[in-house]
């Protein structure tokens, strides 16, 4: 995997100088932003409403407003760039199902975007493809990473206005059990929700109702000519899976998209994302050639998978009880880490020593990404948002990747009354809580914010955060370092918790020579090495101590 290095001197230095250093990306310590776009900002009123879907729903089962364009106003702002965030996750933005399905809870909408009904196109109400273009080239400009959210598993559920794919597409039984491999993948996560017969390499016709559609629009021709160059380039047959990986890797090709997160993972046979990530790569090698005045670096792309119940202590096999499955050998790079928040109700030090050994162990090479809620985990660390502050520390401090759902720097509340199943984690965002600064369990919107922004530029400014190799320092009060190497790069960062208010005094050990300047990120000083020590005067009892970049 290329690690794209480019940086302007190492942190090491003689006595006295000052360094300037500009730090390389490593998606190992990425700081991912994860938003639903239907309910972060709502950029565009005129796009609110599409193809009648004006039933009345259940409460937060219908779209909201969000769109693509508020996530670039908030990318303009400097939003994300305060918050030290180097990656967007956004969910699914292809067309949705035109209807809603009513679960005896009243009716539900796709506006979480995970109920495809064509991957080629765009949903309306989350934008257009100049939209998706003016997201990425936004993105970018602010040095910020967009991974995109795909399905290959299912089509989206079957209303009065959304016929079923014809059969030798999907499946509609049995339902899955996860008693074993095949119980888990050879069949439908849902009633009424179609499976895509990923296993299968049998040739198939389009769907009728997708050939209807691109000739109503004027694209069928089109969509057709690039399907045959792409099945005479690849020699793939014109199986189901083909084609999906055909119409995902599009959006690589024309906009730029830097990773992939896997949808439903381990419901698809594994060699599947080994082929998606080859025509990924080679679709990022061709946009790259293309574009080479806007290309960030020269890091491959990326795929983070879920893998529902994937834990880092369960190392590189993930058990279906009857099989184990390597998903790190089929082009996948990192896994979403459903273990973290049970991990986060221990101490600091066995929190970050544990997962440091992992990841530079067994899982060495590869990444995992931690979080503490998320859009459909009902168990999240910190639910009542009790201990907002602790939360963070720990998430951003960890070892790994880091995945800020959205909100969790301002404290939306992740329990909603009247709603139902997840629902109630996919508020909108809390921008009136913001502004208003509003006061939760003894906590400050304001209050927590800052400490998501001191943290999160750490992170992006030192890879050695998520990436680096993890020593105790002192156990009280508690001080850590972390140290990373990579092809030339050095970078190392001591960190303070629990420290005395006011003057206080740091042993930087071994870390950085006498004279270095260095900066305390949470403070927002400078000190110098003077006797390998530095010392603090501030009121935090957290110091982020590291050389000054950006």
């Amino acid at each position: 995997m290329s690690v794209g290095i480019t940086f302007n001197s190492c942190h090491r230095s003689d006595a006295g100088q000052k360094i300037v250093v500009e730090a390389p990306f490593f998606w190992e310590n990425a700081n991912i932003y994860f938003l639903l776009t239907d309910r972060f900002m709502n950029g565009d009123l005129s796009n609110d409403l599409n193809f009648d879907r004006i039933g009345q729903t259940a409460k937060l089962r219908g779209f909201e407003g969000g769109d693509i364009k508020g996530v670039i106003q908030k990318i303009q702002e400097g939003y994300f760039n305060n918050l030290g965030i180097t990656v967007l996750w956004l969910t699914p933005w292809f067309e949705q199902i035109h209807g809603g399905t009513d679960e005896g809870t009243g009716m539900t909408y796709g506006y979480h975007g995970y109920w495809t009904s064509d991957w080629t196109s765009m949903d309306p109400n989350f934008g257009t493809e100049e939209d998706l273009s003016n997201l990425v080239e936004a993105a970018h400009s602010h040095g910020i990473r967009i991974l995109m959210d795909v399905i290959i598993n299912h089509t989206g559920p079957v209303t009065q206005q959304d016929p079923l794919w014809p059969e030798e597409w999907v499946r509609t039984s049995p339902a899955c059990t996860y008693n074993s491999y095949e119980t888990t993948v050879t069949c439908t996560l849902v009633e009424n929700l179609p499976d895509i017969r990923t296993e299968t390499l049998e040739p198939v016709a389009l769907p009728s109702q997708l050939l209807e559609k691109w000739k109503k629009e004027g694209r069928l021709e089109r969509e057709t000519s690039e399907l045959e160059a792409f099945f005479q380039r690849t020699g793939y047959p014109r199986a189901p899976r083909y084609y999906i990986i055909k119409w995902l890797t599009d959006y690589i090709r024309k906009y730029g998209i830097d990773g992939y997160r896997l949808d439903t993972a381990k419901h698809i046979e594994e060699e599947v994302w080994s082929e998606l990530n080859k025509e990924a790569q080679l679709a990022f090698k061709s946009w790259k050639s293309k574009n080479p005045h806007v290309v960030l670096d020269d890091q491959d792309f990326f795929m983070v998978a879920e893998v529902y119940g994937y834990g880092i202590s369960a190392g590189r096999n993930f058990s279906f009880g009857d099989r184990k499955v390597d998903y790190f050998e089929n082009g996948i790079q990192s896994m979403i880490n459903f273990e973290f928040k049970e991990s986060a109700t221990s101490s600091y030090e066995k929190l970050f020593s544990e997962y440091s050994e992992m990841l530079h162990g067994e899982l060495a090479g590869y990444g995992v990404l931690n979080y503490i809620s998320s859009h459909d985990d009902g168990g999240p660390f910190d639910r009542e948002r009790i201990k907002p502050i602790e939360a963070a520390s720990k998430l951003l401090l960890c070892p790994g990747a880091s995945q800020v759902y959205y909100g969790d720097e301002s404290s939306r509340e992740l329990i909603i009354p009247g709603t139902n199943g997840d629902a109630t984690l996919r508020s909108p965002m809390n921008w009136e809580e913001i502004e208003s600064n509003t006061v939760r369990n003894g906590f400050s919107v304001h209050e927590i914010m800052k400490h998501y922004q001191k943290l999160g530029k750490f992170r992006r400014d030192h890879p050695a955060v998520g990436a680096g190799k993890h020593q105790m320092l002192q156990q009280i009060p508690y001080t850590f370092s972390r140290r990373f190497e990579r092809d030339g790069y050095t970078d190392q960062v001591v960190v303070g918790m629990d420290l005395r208010k006011g003057i206080k005094e740091i042993d930087i050990k071994s870390f950085f020579d006498e004279g270095t300047e260095l900066y305390d990120y949470y403070s927002e000083t400078f000190a110098i090495v003077t006797k390998g020590k530095i010392k603090l005067d501030s009121d935090y009892e957290m110091a982020l101590v590291g050389i000054k970049n950006r």
